[in-house]
């Protein structure tokens, strides 16, 4: 009696898992039987399928959203990746209300979401390239500005553009940067560090009445470049406003002039614009150069905030180069992130 009461146990606990499959398939047949014998699975959910298609129109078709009323169309696009977010939300929702019309009214906003933003999920750096270059908005209040110079330094670029140069923390950066870079030049509140001879420096007019832009040629050893580094003004976001940028749009279409009006084919754009690549106010400056991230980067590459960052704000372009790959540095003391690429100066078109 006692060898059969070991042997029934033995069998129930071996066919533990057994049990568990059988119950997990028990599970899913009560629940595909429960939406295949209810005849209301059209009928519900309506309210989430009508948010899910205001939601694929939103980002379908977010170029129409006006800028007339607190800039809401830009508003829209600095932050239009996060949008997605909505999309498993919506799923859960529809599940819940086990509404068949939800589910596959969720399938659009998850399908317009992977057009506009599925290519920056893949990795799409490479190796090789001629030149390294890098930027960081280093924040005018930073506790450590010679600390931030070896930390953006140490990534290997040849080229270095900074931002946000408080006046009294210029001889702090330009005495951490000196035995790394032969060449510089401060213009106003941005600046450029070069391994490589630096001419023709000057500030550039971005329409602000000081001085937050500047070009320069770097000759390096496969020819010279045209570097421009620039700092739009900020942006806000204000309840009676909303998203004030009138100043941040007319700058960008003055830096946007300066860059098509350059004699050089190869040209190089590192800065903090005050916005993204999807925000249509800065058509002046991205519709005629690549961003390094989208063509060579992995992931969405934000800079902005250092502590939690929500958008890349902070941008390298170029036009007449070949991206490489791009990447994002590590935190310093700025509230931004510095940002870095490696391009090739002998592929570009």
């Amino acid at each position: 009696m006692a060898q059969q009461a070991y042997v029934t146990e033995t069998d129930n606990g071996g066919s533990g898992p057994e049990h568990r499959g059988d119950r997990l398939r028990r599970l899913l047949n009560r629940m595909v039987s429960g939406w295949r014998d209810d005849p209301r699975i059209w009928r519900r959910g309506l309210v989430v399928a009508a948010l899910a298609v205001v939601l694929a129109l939103v980002m379908l078709l977010h170029a129409r959203i006006p800028n007339r009323i607190g800039n809401l169309g830009s508003l829209t696009e600095t932050f239009l990746p996060w949008l997605g977010l909505l999309v498993p939300l919506l799923l859960l929702l529809a599940l819940v209300r086990r509404s068949a019309t939800a589910l596959i009214a969720v399938v659009l906003p998850a399908a317009v979401w992977l057009n506009l933003f599925g290519g920056l999920l893949t990795d799409k750096t490479g190796d090789g390239g001629d030149l390294t270059v890098a930027t960081h908005n280093v924040n005018a209040d930073n506790p450590d500005p010679s600390g931030t110079a070896r930390e953006v330094a140490a990534s290997g670029a040849d080229v270095l553009a900074l931002e946000e140069l408080n006046a009294s923390a210029v001889p702090v950066y330009e005495k951490a940067l000196a035995s790394t870079y032969k060449y510089h030049s401060v213009q106003g509140t941005v600046g450029l560090w070069s391994k490589y001879p630096m001419t023709g420096v000057e500030a550039v007019d971005i329409k602000l009445g000081w001085t937050r832009a500047m070009r320069a040629t770097v000759t390096t050893p496969e020819g010279q470049v045209a570097f421009y580094v620039a700092h739009l003004p900020s942006v806000r976001v204000k309840l009676e406003a909303g998203f004030t940028a009138r100043q941040r749009d007319k700058s960008a279409n003055a830096l946007g002039e300066a860059i098509a009006h350059e004699p050089l084919k190869r040209k190089v754009l590192l800065g903090d614009l005050n916005g993204t690549m999807n925000d249509r106010s800065l058509n002046g400056v991205t519709s005629q150069m690549r961003s390094t991230q989208g063509a060579a980067g992995s992931g969405f590459g934000f800079s902005w905030p250092a502590s939690f960052p929500m958008a890349r704000i902070d941008q390298i372009m170029v036009q007449g180069i070949e991206p490489v790959t791009s990447w994002t540095l590590p935190r310093t003391g700025s509230d931004h992130l510095p940002i870095a690429a490696r391009v090739s100066l002998t592929t570009g078109s």
